[in-house]
């Protein structure tokens, strides 16, 4: 759950980053300026769709930071640059849809390294595939969670 006190913080940490006062920050996340008004009030929580918008907006506003308090304002360059990940993958507002349920079709040129297969082969058979010994699913906040068979 989030700490009211706490968000209002860095919501007018927002306002101030961006020079912004209530009114035309409301106008620019496309929200009633009343709406705001009473969130930066305490009457009001936030609500999934407000906190999204704000995101959405302001690209250097961390989810986890908003939220919780977590992480940094604004997102350091190196986090944006650093992501391991497919740009295309990534890019929100690409205008088209991705397909993630798309076919990959391989190439002939890309050949697989037939000593490689043969050891992971012979990886796979050294050890019983039924059975599962742990799972682990690690965040990109740090955290990680382990599920083990009972």
């Amino acid at each position: 759950m989030v700490n009211t006190d706490d968000f209002i913080k860095r919501l007018e940490i927002i306002l101030e980053y961006y020079s912004l006062n209530a009114s035309s920050f409301a106008d620019k996340i496309g929200v009633q300026r009343s709406s705001l008004s009473h969130l930066l009030s305490g009457r009001n929580k936030p609500s999934l769709d407000f906190i999204l918008k704000i995101t959405d907006i302001f690209p250097d506003v961390d989810l986890y930071w908003i939220l919780k308090g977590a992480g940094v304002f604004p997102k350091k360059i190196e986090e944006k640059d650093n992501l391991n990940l497919d740009s295309a993958a990534t890019n929100f507002d690409s205008p088209t849809p991705i397909d993630l349920f798309s076919q990959v079709s391989v190439s002939p040129e890309s050949k697989f390294d037939s000593k490689k297969i043969k050891q992971m082969e012979s990886f796979t058979e050294s050890e019983n595939p039924d059975e599962v010994e742990k799972i682990v699913f690690f965040y990109k906040n740090g955290t990680f969670k382990i599920y083990s068979p009972s």
